[in-house]
């Protein structure tokens, strides 16, 4: 299983960013896919989900109504999309394959980890 996340970098307050996961080693509709984060300091928190189907999604109350999670089966990869960002969404994301398909918030749920991505909002 890999997972190679990407589209991090530095944005102002109000701006957008959309982050990447491509999957590969495992069969990619099988499973949910998560997004979390780790700011300074801080620990790991969940921030977004999608069921291997793509049929439901789940968000941290922070990012609601602002981030937006997808995936595509076909390019294996899984999205957020993060909108208005805030100086305190500053942390390193990063996706995760939970263990079955079915969308869950607690990241002892995810079996496997990408390699993180920085996400950085200037105000």
């Amino acid at each position: 299983v890999q997972l190679q996340a990407c589209g991090g970098g530095l944005v102002q307050a109000g701006g957008s960013l959309r982050l990447s996961c491509a999957a590969s080693g495992f069969t990619f509709s099988h499973y949910a896919m998560g997004w979390f984060r780790q700011p300074p300091g801080k620990e790991r928190e969940f921030v977004a989900a999608i069921s291997g189907s793509g049929l439901t999604t789940s968000y941290a109350d922070s990012v609601k109504g602002r981030f937006y999670i997808s995936r595509d089966s076909a390019k294996k990869t899984v999205y957020l999309q993060m909108n208005r960002l805030k100086p305190e969404d500053t942390a390193v994301y990063y996706c995760a394959r939970r263990s079955t398909g079915w969308v869950t918030t607690n990241k002892g749920d995810y079996d496997h980890w990408g390699q993180g991505t920085q996400v950085t909002v200037s105000s």
